[in-house]
């Protein structure tokens, strides 16, 4: 499944209720490891079914940033059953980020 764009709007519903185990690639256009790790979290979304890939640009979505304690970019997030259960920052290779949803 192609990675959706997470809103304060949509996070509830895409996130918080999902029934599956969610990533969640905290993010902005001028990070350049952020460029980095986009592509990769595409290709998981693509590879694993039964996780969703959700993404959400800081400069755009702020409020989500800050309620999640994020400082930096690229951040990681897994959230299952409505909440953070793993997280990283930084550009990570694709190994892992598999291993945080595991």
């Amino acid at each position: 499944m192609a990675a959706i764009t997470v809103t304060k709007d949509n996070f509830e519903a895409e996130v918080l209720k999902a029934d599956k185990p969610v990533l969640v690639d905290f993010w902005a256009p001028w990070c350049g490891p952020c460029r980095m790790v986009s592509p990769v979290v595409d290709e998981i979304g693509e590879e694993h079914n039964e996780i969703k890939v959700g993404k959400i640009n800081v400069d755009e979505q702020g409020e989500l940033a800050q309620q999640f304690g994020v400082m930096s970019i690229p951040s990681l997030m897994v959230f299952k059953d409505g909440k953070v259960v793993k997280q990283t920052v930084g550009a990570r290779p694709k190994e892992d980020i598999l291993e945080m949803l595991k």
